[in-house]
């Protein structure tokens, strides 16, 4: 079974099995994020980074956020990244890592959270980035897809637009399932945000069938996994 074939099972299972409350729609919460040992997270890492790499992505580690902005620069240098579009993250603060891209050469661009035609000329600096940087709400480890949701400081263009992405994902929100996902988010924040299931970096066939990478998207697609050493 193909990676997309998996995920439409995990989202048809999840609507057949979620209950609803006399006719209703669940109430608009987020339920909280199941809790798991230390063992049991490695495992859910070790599985989204197997799936991760079957469909074409490269998993850069587990990386403690004090070690993160070190990384992200080396991994910048390694690709050849001379513009990275960087955008806000849960998961880590990322002024130490837009300091460290600075050091190593690279020009940063911070999509702005302010008016509407900031936010437009933002789209049109991303476009000429080389590597985009963002951060995922869920990782699933049974197909190695992210769960991005957008928002004004870390746009959906931070993911579509740049030929390579980099996004990072803290350990407490890989689940298992797709269906872990729509359980702890609500539909109506589902429904408002702009959310993107990234599994792979962008490819299509052509008219000889054969794959090309890039056309609609990234052409390539870096993870780390965000695990603070004192979790």
């Amino acid at each position: 079974m193909s990676a997309i074939h998996r995920i439409i099972a995990s989202v048809k299972n999840a609507l057949e099995t979620v209950p609803a409350a006399n006719g209703h729609a669940p109430a608009a919460h987020h339920a909280p994020v199941p809790q798991t040992t230390s063992a049991e997270r490695a495992e859910l890492v070790s599985s989204f980074a197997h799936e991760l790499e079957a469909v074409g992505g490269k998993f850069l580690g587990t990386i403690a956020p004090q070690q993160l902005a070190a990384r992200i620069a080396a991994y910048a240098g390694e690709i050849g990244a001379r513009t990275v579009a960087l955008g806000e993250a849960a998961t880590a603060d990322m002024k130490p890592v837009a300091s460290a891209l600075e050091r190593a050469g690279c020009a940063v661009i911070r999509p702005a959270a302010a008016k509407d035609e900031v936010r437009t000329y933002a789209r049109s600096q991303i476009i000429a980035a080389d590597l985009g940087i963002s951060a995922a709400e869920w990782a699933i480890a049974s197909t190695g897809t992210l769960a991005v949701m957008g928002a004004a400081a870390r746009p959906n263009s931070l993911t579509l637009i740049p030929p390579a992405s980099l996004v990072l994902v803290s350990v407490d929100r890989i689940v298992m399932h797709i269906s872990d996902v729509l359980a702890a988010v609500a539909p109506e924040a589902i429904a408002a945000t702009r959310t993107t299931l990234i599994t792979g970096p962008s490819r299509t066939a052509d008219i000889e069938k054969r794959i090309v990478l890039g056309i609609h998207g990234p052409k390539s697609l870096a993870v780390i996994v965000v695990w603070p050493q004192d979790d």
